[in-house]
């Protein structure tokens, strides 16, 4: 038994389409479902990360960040 969650987009009829993995296909399936209504249909940003430069101070780079890589020196002439 597999159990997992699903947003899906009603149809103009008024039905919902589940997609079952190819290997369930052989087989009958019972579905239990509790249905929710999602009031927004675009997702929210999960921070206010807004802007130009938004992220300044917080993107930090090692000092060596550009040295040669030994494992390509083969590679590097």
């Amino acid at each position: 038994m597999s159990s997992f969650t699903a947003i899906l987009d009603p149809q103009a009829d008024g039905t919902l389409h589940l997609p079952l993995p190819s290997d369930w296909l052989k087989y009958r399936v019972r579905v239990s479902a509790q249905l929710e209504p999602i009031k927004s249909m675009t997702v929210e940003p999960e921070s206010s990360l807004k802007g130009f430069g938004c992220l300044r101070g917080k993107i930090t780079m090692l000092s060596g960040f550009d040295d040669p890589i030994e494992d390509f020196k083969e590679y590097i002439s």
